[in-house]
C-alpha cells in the first residue's frame, strides 16, 4: 500500500482543504476488488444512452433557447479532425487513413457549412455567441497543412469569435509537427496543447505502430514553449503492449525532465471486439494485471513525488496550473474533453462523430464521412442522435459531478437544488455506499459524501452507484476497466 500526500502551499481553509482533498493511498487489495469495468463519467448519461429519436430539429430548438432573456450560459467549441497518416493499433478515436490532403480540403468547407448553419441558428435567436473554450482533436489535427488550419480558424472565428483570454487549445502529433508548425498554431490564437507520447520505449512503440522519437517530442515542446503557449499537457498510456514498470520509469524521467504543466495517465483499454486494428496487439505481450498494477502505482508515485497534484481519474497538474487551482476552489467540470476549468458550459461539437451538450441536451453528429456530408448537402445538421435529460438524469449527473471532481459532495447543496429527500432520493444507492465505506473508499457523513485517499483512484467505481442505468442494466462489457 502506497500513501501519497501532496500539498499546495496555499493559506487558509481553502488550502486546508485542497491539501486533504489531494491525499492519496492505493490500497492494491481495494484495486483488485474493486477494478471492474465501467464508464469514464465524461457525461452523464454516458453517449451509449443516446438514441436516434433525438435529432436536428431537437437541436435546433435548445439552440434557439440558449439566448433566453439575454442571459446564456458560456460557450465552449469542439472541432473534430478525424485524419491520420498512420494507424496507432491502440487507438479508440474516430479516424479516417488517408495521406491525400484534398480530402482533408473538402472536410474544412463542410465543416465551414456545418459552422454557418449553427451560428445562424443562435443569431436568429438574437445571440452573438462568444467562444470561452475552443478545442481541436482528433484523429491528428496536425495532419492538416498550415494553409488548412488557418481557413479552417478563419471559418470557426466569423461565426464564433474567441472570447478575450480564451482557451484554445488543439492536440499534437510530434511526428507531423515540423519546425515551424508550433510557431503557426500560436499566430492563429492556440495558447494550450496535448502533446502525445503514450511512451518512450522503442519496443513499445514498435510493438503499438507508434515510432516517435524522443528529440520530436522535445523540439515541439521546446517550440511551443518559445512561441508563447502557456500549457503543456502530455498523454502517456500504461498498459501497452511490451511495457513494464522498469520501463515506464524511464518514460516518467524523461516526462519529468520535460516539466509538463498536466500530464493524462490513460488505461490502455484493449477491446479487439469493438475496434478490429486493436487485434493487431499481441495479447501475450500485454502486461500481466501485477505489472500493469505496479506500473499504475510507480507512475502515481513518481509523478506526485515531484510535486504534482491528482487532480482525478487519469489526470495530474502541476499545483499553479489552473486545473489545480480550479479543484481547490471547487469549480473543476468534466465533460467530454476531461477536466476543465469552464463553469457550467454548453459545448457545440463539430464534424464527424463530435459530441456536444446543450442546455439539458447532449447530440452527436453522425459517424462516417458519407453520412455527414450527405446531411449537410441537404442543408441540415448532421445530427445521429442524441438525449433530452430528466430530471434524475440532471440530479445524478450533479451527484456524479461532484464526486468525480472534486471527491466530496454536499447532501444539503443537491437537496437545495433539486428539492428532494437526498437520503430517501436516493436509499438504495447509500446501501450500496456502507459496503463501500467498510472497504474504506467512502465516508458517508451526515451533510457530506466524501470520497477517501483511499478511494480516490477508485472514484468511476463510487460514481456508477449513482448510475441508474448501470444499476438498471449492469452491462458493462463495453467499457475499459476502472484501472
Amino acid at each position: 500500500m502506497i500513501q501519497v500526500n501532496v500539498r499546495v502551499g496555499r493559506p487558509g481553509i481553502v488550502g486546508r482543504m485542497a491539501a486533504t482533498a489531494r491525499s492519496l493511498i492505493i490500497d492494491q487489495a481495494l484495486i483488485r476488488k474493486y477494478d471492474v469495468t465501467g464508464p469514464r463519467y465524461t457525461s452523464y448519461p454516458t453517449a451509449d444512452r443516446f438514441v436516434e429519436a433525438f435529432g436536428e430539429q431537437d437541436l435546433l430548438g435548445w439552440l434557439a433557447r440558449r439566448n433566453v432573456g439575454g442571459v446564456h450560459q458560456p460557450l465552449s467549441v469542439y472541432v473534430h479532425l478525424p485524419f491520420c497518416s498512420s494507424l496507432c493499433w491502440y487507438c479508440a478515436c474516430n479516424k479516417v487513413l488517408t495521406r491525400d490532403h484534398g480530402r482533408s480540403a473538402k472536410y474544412i468547407k463542410y465543416l465551414g457549412k456545418e459552422l454557418a448553419l449553427v451560428g445562424a441558428r443562435l443569431a436568429n435567436a438574437g445571440e452573438r455567441p462568444e467562444v470561452a473554450q475552443l478545442h481541436w482533436g482528433g484523429g491528428t489535427p496536425t495532419f492538416l497543412s498550415p494553409e488548412e488550419r488557418e481557413a479552417l480558424m478563419r471559418r470557426i472565428v466569423e461565426h464564433f469569435p474567441l472570447a478575450a483570454g480564451a482557451e484554445v487549445s488543439i492536440e499534437v502529433d510530434p511526428r507531423s509537427a515540423p519546425a515551424g508548425t508550433m510557431a503557426q498554431l500560436a499566430a492563429l490564437g492556440f495558447n494550450r496543447v496535448s502533446v502525445g507520447v503514450q511512451d518512450f520505449d522503442p519496443r513499445v512503440q514498435q510493438a503499438v505502430h507508434r515510432v516517435q522519437s524522443e528529440a520530436d517530442t522535445r523540439r515541439t515542446i521546446e517550440e511551443a514553449r518559445a512561441s508563447g503557449f502557456r500549457s503543456v499537457n502530455l498523454d502517456l498510456i500504461y498498459g501497452l503492449p511490451k511495457q513494464t514498470a522498469a520501463g515506464f520509469e524511464a518514460t516518467l524521467a524523461r516526462v519529468l525532465e520535460l516539466s509538463p504543466e498536466r500530464v493524462a495517465l490513460y488505461n490502455y483499454a484493449h477491446l479487439p471486439k469493438l475496434f478490429t486494428h486493436q487485434r493487431r496487439i499481441r495479447e501475450e505481450d500485454l502486461p500481466a494485471p501485477e505489472e500493469k498494477l505496479a506500473i499504475l502505482t510507480a507512475a502515481i508515485d513518481r509523478l506526485t513525488g515531484a510535486g504534482y497534484v491528482y487532480i482525478g481519474m487519469d489526470h495530474f497538474a502541476k499545483p499553479d496550473d489552473d486545473l489545480a487551482i480550479a479543484q481547490a476552489q471547487g469549480r473543476l467540470q468534466r465533460n467530454f474533453q476531461g477536466y476543465s476549468t469552464l463553469p457550467e458550459a454548453d459545448l457545440l461539437g463539430f464534424g464527424v462523430s463530435a459530441i456536444g451538450r446543450v442546455g439539458p441536451t447532449y447530440y452527436q453528429n453522425e459517424k462516417t464521412l458519407a453520412a455527414y456530408y450527405a446531411r449537410l448537402e441537404a442543408g441540415q445538421l448532421p445530427v445521429l442522435r442524441g438525449l433530452e435529460l430528466t430530471h434524475d438524469d440532471l440530479v445524478r449527473r450533479a451527484v456524479i459531478q461532484a464526486l468525480i471532481c472534486n471527491f466530496r459532495l454536499s447532501i444539503e447543496a443537491i437537496e437545495l437544488a433539486w428539492l428532494l429527500d437526498f437520503r430517501r432520493y436516493f436509499a438504495a444507492e447509500l446501501a450500496d455506499l456502507a459496503a463501500m465505506e467498510a472497504d474504506g473508499l467512502v465516508e458517508l457523513q451526515p451533510d457530506w459524501i466524501v470520497v477517501t485517499p483511499r478511494g480516490r483512484l477508485l472514484v468511476r467505481a463510487v460514481c456508477a452507484v449513482f448510475d441508474r442505468y448501470l444499476r438498471q442494466r449492469r452491462e458493462r462489457a463495453g467499457y475499459s476497466r476502472v484501472i
